[in-house]
């Protein structure tokens, strides 16, 4: 354990020592925030036996105990046996851990209930000298949440000895059964058919584990404390073969291991223990298989594109390429298609910029999806402020070209071009908080594989989303059916501005969401300023001094929202926002607990900023119908806010193969089954049909008691 953590803890420990209670002796203990229980399933000791006890915690909601490398703080239980001649005992075991973030920390252990098998094991010459023996176990622990609590108890069981094996024996049915439950588990050694190897980095190591298949999402736990950052994310690069995870290294090492020891525990919870030494494997990162599928996800990545033209998040661009394309409609036919590949062009562009910012991220360790620049206070602020001063121009305040040249016609036609990459740009930009049907798997697929890949995927989304206005450009035929140019168009122009200043009225809800209500004061000054250089653009437009003047007001109302959201200093978390009290917040205990009483969860994976799942929870899911199905079905419902950035769930979504919201995932009662992904526009009847598909399973016996 490092030395900072460990002196506040032994001052804890010295403290409460003084004053703590004797140890107790029952065969389970009621303690400050758990229970603690042995659990030894036969009935009856005899000769050349061999079984499996336990040492069995059930914890108090969002109290913890520790993994054998408690990470960044604590310490694991420990168990010291008195058994009688002839009983003997192997070291306990430790189940995989969770992550458990508190603060900076990050903490290895264990939230709700854990058992902690031990073998157990009975000479052929054991030989009682009563009808009954004693089976005493002194347990320490350190149980936390806040603030850290040392506990201890002497467990005493007692079972009938007998000199010889009987011809049946007897199972205690409660001990048992907990066992079984929770037995599985226990880490397994890494199989000879799979192979796991690291090699370092300038940041730490990349750790390479082929499985034999291709493996979305793991999480590795080391045995050896001081190797790695604890609390640092790991990325993971998927493999057809199975997957490369990114770990930091602590700062206080010194020199690469020569090997890494510790448990590699995959998306679908299996957990192997490695020793991985220093090398590279095989790692087989595409196929023709892999190609057949690149292929299909590029065709699905243009069409969600295409649609993406019909979401509500585009509707603002729509009305201004509408007015351009009226305004263009004489122009001649070299001139249409060049605004239209310009257009695309910003498209692709800013498409192209956000996968490489992306990818840059996630190499860094970051852990974000599609549309985790609406994450930020200061981004939202920024494009209500963009989006505020373009309704400005285009309600008539000023001329944005008037005000940036006079020197005819010629650059007058450059700022047309401009305007179209500019559109194109916003297109992308508004684009984000919306998904459209196919892209959540195509997206998903993206990100979790190489840069080429994500490049090609996000290319073809892109040329999905200009598609219909760069096809309408090169059919002049099409433009022929469009009014002439005139003055009306003046009217219609200064009509667009009310969808741009609705959306600004949006992004400024989002804005006091993340920043707090202190930050409003800061945009509505923005605002204001935004205001003045508009007024004087217009009155003194094409001026050198009057251009100066507005970029000088310009550049201090940009300032102003990215004051407010660093002084609002974290932003506000799903944690502290209401909830609806039908659903529940998210954690992946939460969704671990209902499945172990055998219940179904829905969990919405949502954000304040997706128009999309505001939409889908407003019309679909809070039906009474779907509200009432879900009920009956035994399903908990669970919510899990993407509004700000929150790396549970972001590796929650890559594991289900989706980079962003909304995403809709129906888990079934049984662990065994995987969950069931939803499409990302719902209706009714996907929902009532994905309900009616999975069978609730009876809640096993609990054998806590």
């Amino acid at each position: 354990m490092r030395l900072r953590n460990l002196i506040p803890i032994l001052c804890l420990l010295i403290f409460l020592s003084a004053c703590a209670p004797a140890a107790w002796s029952a065969p389970a203990v009621t303690a400050q925030h758990l229970n603690v229980q042995l659990v030894v399933p036969p009935a009856e000791i005899y000769p050349n036996q061999n079984f499996t006890a336990g040492l069995y915690f059930k914890l108090e909601p969002g109290w913890h105990v520790y993994w054998i490398n408690a990470g960044d703080s604590g310490e694991p239980p420990r168990i010291k046996w008195t058994l009688p001649e002839g009983m003997t005992a192997d070291a306990m075991q430790f189940p995989a851990p969770r992550r458990l973030p508190l603060g900076p920390l990050m903490d290895f252990g264990y939230e709700d209930e854990v058992l902690f098998p031990i073998p157990m094991h009975v000479s052929p010459v054991f030989k009682p000298t009563a009808e009954s023996i004693t089976l005493s176990a002194k347990v320490d622990w350190l149980v936390c949440r806040e603030v850290c609590i040392p506990g201890k108890a002497t467990l005493d069981v007692e079972r009938k000895a007998l000199s010889s094996s009987p011809s049946s024996p007897t199972y205690i049915d409660a001990d048992q059964q907990l066992i079984a439950r929770l037995h599985r588990t226990l880490p397994q050694q890494l199989p000879a058919s799979m192979q796991a190897k690291f090699m370092p980095t300038p940041a730490g190591f990349n750790l390479t584990v082929i499985t034999g298949r291709r493996e979305t999402a793991a999480q590795f736990f080391p045995f050896d404390q001081n190797q790695l950052a604890n609390a640092a994310p790991q990325p993971v690069k998927p493999l057809s073969n199975g997957l490369e995870i990114s770990m930091k290294r602590d700062e206080n090492l010194q020199q690469n291991p020569s090997q890494l020891h510790g448990l590699i525990v995959l998306a679908d919870g299996n957990a192997f223990e490695i020793n991985a030494a220093q090398g590279t494997l095989a790692a087989e990162a595409s196929s023709g298989s892999d190609f057949a599928g690149l292929a299909k996800v590029v065709g699905l990545a243009f069409i969600g594109g295409v649609i993406l033209n019909l979401m509500p998040c585009v509707f603002p661009v729509l009305f201004i390429k509408g007015l351009s394309l009226v305004q263009s409609s004489q122009q001649k036919r070299h001139e249409l298609r060049a605004h239209g590949w310009v257009y695309t062009l910003g498209i692709l562009v800013s498409f192209w910029i956000v996968v490489a910012l992306l990818l840059a991220l996630r190499a860094g360790g970051r852990q974000l999806g599609w549309g985790f620049q609406f994450q930020s206070p200061t981004f939202v602020g920024i494009m209500a402020l963009l989006l505020f001063f373009l309704g400005l121009s285009l309600a008539g305040m000023f001329e944005i070209g008037l005000s940036l040249t006079s020197k005819g016609s010629s650059l007058a036609a450059q700022h047309g071009y401009a305007g179209s990459f500019f559109t194109g740009v916003l297109a992308m930009v508004v684009a984000t908080p919306c998904t459209a049907p196919f892209m959540g798997a195509a997206l998903g697929y993206a990100l979790s594989h190489s840069a080429l890949v994500s490049f090609l995927v996000f290319t073809a989304l892109a040329f999905g989303l200009a598609a219909p206005y760069l096809l309408l450009t090169f059919n002049p035929a099409w433009t022929k059916l469009l009014p002439r140019p005139g003055a009306w168009m003046e009217i219609l122009k200064q009509a667009t501005s009310i969808p741009i200043f609705a959306t600004v009225i949006w992004l400024v809800w989002l804005f006091v969401q993340a920043a707090g209500t202190s930050g409003l004061f800061y945009l509505l000054s923005a605002f204001l300023l935004l205001a003045i250089a508009g007024w004087i653009l217009g009155r003194w437009p094409a001026r050198l001094i009057a251009t100066t003047a507005a970029t000088f007001v310009l550049l201090l109302a940009v300032a102003l929202p990215v004051l407010a959201a660093h002084k609002s200093g974290t932003t506000t978390t799903a944690a502290n926002r209401p909830h609806d009290s039908v659903w529940e917040p998210f954690t992946p205990a939460t969704v671990d607990k209902y499945r172990a009483q055998g219940r179904p969860v829905f969990v919405d994976f949502t954000a304040d900023w997706c128009l999309s799942c505001q939409v889908n929870e407003r019309v679909i899911l809070s039906r009474s119908d779907v509200q009432q199905k879900l009920r009956d079905g035994g399903f908990a419902l669970v919510r899990a806010d993407w509004t700000n950035a929150d790396e549970t769930i972001t590796q929650t979504l890559n594991s289900l193969g989706r980079s962003g919201v909304p995403t809709y995932a129906i888990y079934p009662g049984s662990a065994q089954e995987p969950p069931q992904v939803l499409p990302e526009v719902l209706t009714p009847g996907i929902v009532l049909d994905a309900i009616n598909r999975v069978q609730q399973k009876p809640a096993p016996l609990d054998a806590s008691r």
